[in-house]
């Protein structure tokens, strides 16, 4: 009898403890953050038709096409730049490019952005370096993932120039493909964090190459730290080098913070600014985001209320860049004329200069040779900037133009005033109309305000209009 008792005690014992356990796991599982502050401020719950701006391509594409690549391809800025736009580039959407260490919580933000936590489309998220590979996160009628070599091969995707990367790259390039609201108008791209104690090289392919292809084209920057990975390494400092110009896109996030207490939360935010003040040469500090970006709740005793507006703060400069795409792809197109335009004057003065050099007697290479060497010495870029008003600051590096020079030929290139046609006019008119006049007027067309009249050289910088000589007066 005795025994019965004690098995009837154990019984009992055991069914509380379950009883518990299952009390933990109902409360684990209700221990979700509320979403509604999500999904108004990224209007993922309106119904109304994504704007149709396919006409608005369609003519930016036809602007390209006719005015700025002709000029691009005959001075061969690409090989310059190494920034070849594509159709794919022109029509995509808004790309959102996640950076920083390993292990900060890229990943699980991306997760939470969504809302694909514990569902089958979730990425994987852990507190080892879980993320190997550029992931790339769009849209899609179901969830589907594309390899590498098959996003590079489709010309319809903006991802066909990664191929330069080489095989290796390709195969940790990977595309996802889920059936979101929110990615029918943006992207998402997922990076692999920067592991310090890593050479480069072992990655086996060009990481920091890959990056500045990625930042490029990104319209929104995040870079993620969490409070136990702020110190500021080799690749990570290479990689702040990439982002410099970029500042106005770059949104710095210190995730995690509810880890933290008050005061350890303070010290962590000082030793953050402390160890990227170096590598953000700006007059203003960065605005830097404190939160936590997963689906749980907020700690206890944390400051929830602050993380909450910050969260917010964060899920309006991602929607401001989502409802301007099309003003950023118009003025992105824009800013890449007028660095083709300089580019083709410079061309244009160093090949006239070399011209006015020559002899019959002259060394055709020893001459142009000194005059890449030292530019200056015949006002190269100082012509430019006296007969052109291009700011000193848009001029490209000097040193760029050697190794330019070195595979491309000075006598393959001919002057700008021969690069004109009776039927289809000169191309540095044509690139100066699409920049002063039609690029603008496109931007005027969104309904902006009132439309942009057609600007005059003088505060563009038109400079001098190479003469049709196919043209009858």
């Amino acid at each position: 009898m005795k025994g019965l008792n004690v098995l009837c005690c154990c019984v009992a014992s055991l069914l509380l403890l379950l009883g518990a356990a299952e009390e933990i796991e109902e409360v684990s599982e209700t221990a979700k953050r509320d979403r509604s502050h999500l999904e108004s401020t990224l209007k993922l719950n309106e119904d109304k038709p994504a704007d149709d701006f396919s006409g608005v391509l369609q003519r930016l594409r036809k602007i390209y096409h006719s005015s700025i690549k002709p000029l691009e391809q005959s001075y061969r800025y690409n090989e310059l730049r190494q920034h070849e736009i594509t159709d794919g580039e022109i029509t995509s959407k808004p790309m959102v490019l996640f950076l920083g260490p390993w292990s900060v919580g890229k990943s699980s933000m991306i997760n939470y952005l969504l809302g694909l936590d514990d569902t089958p489309y979730q990425l994987y998220t852990g507190a080892e370096p879980t993320t190997s590979e550029f992931t790339v996160i769009m849209h899609g009628p179901k969830l589907k993932t594309i390899e590498g070599i098959v996003m590079a091969a489709d010309s319809a995707r903006s991802f066909s120039p990664l191929e330069k990367f080489g095989q290796n790259f390709l195969e940790k390039l990977i595309g996802i493909e889920v059936p979101h609201k929110l990615l029918e108008r943006v992207t998402f791209v997922d990076t692999p964090g920067i592991i310090e104690n890593r050479k480069q090289q072992e990655r086996g392919y060009p990481f920091n190459d890959v990056c500045q292809w990625f930042i490029d084209r990104a319209d929104l920057i995040f870079v993620v730290f969490d409070p136990t990975k702020l110190d500021v390494g080799l690749e990570l400092e290479m990689l702040f080098r990439q982002l410099k110009g970029r500042e106005s896109q770059i949104r710095i996030i210190l995730n995690k913070a509810d880890s933290l207490a008050t005061q350890e939360l303070m010290r962590v935010y000082g030793a953050l600014f402390w160890s990227l003040a170096p590598l953000i040469n700006v007059t203003e500090p960065p605005r830097v985001y404190v939160s936590s970006f997963w689906p749980n709740e907020y700690q206890p005793e944390t400051h929830q209320d602050l993380f909450l507006k910050e969260e917010i703060s964060l899920l309006e400069d991602l929607n401001q860049v989502i409802e301007n795409r099309m003003e950023n792809k118009i003025a992105f197109i824009r800013q890449h004329a007028i660095r083709v335009r300089i580019h083709a004057l410079l061309v244009d003065r160093y090949l006239q200069t070399y011209k006015d050099k020559m002899t019959f007697f002259s060394d055709g290479e020893l001459v142009f040779r000194d005059i890449v060497e030292d530019p200056d010495k015949f006002f190269i870029f100082k012509t430019i900037l006296a007969k052109t008003n291009v700011s000193k600051f848009d001029l490209p590096n000097r040193e760029a133009y050697k190794d330019f020079f070195g595979i491309n030929p000075i006598t393959s290139f001919k002057l700008l005033s021969q690069q004109c046609s009776y039927m289809g006019g000169c191309f540095l008119e044509k690139i100066e109309k699409a920049i002063t006049r039609e690029l603008p007027d496109l931007l005027g067309s969104l309904g902006l305000g009132k439309k942009p009249s057609i600007l005059s050289c003088d505060i563009t910088g038109c400079g001098e209009t190479p003469k049709n000589r196919y043209r009858k007066p």
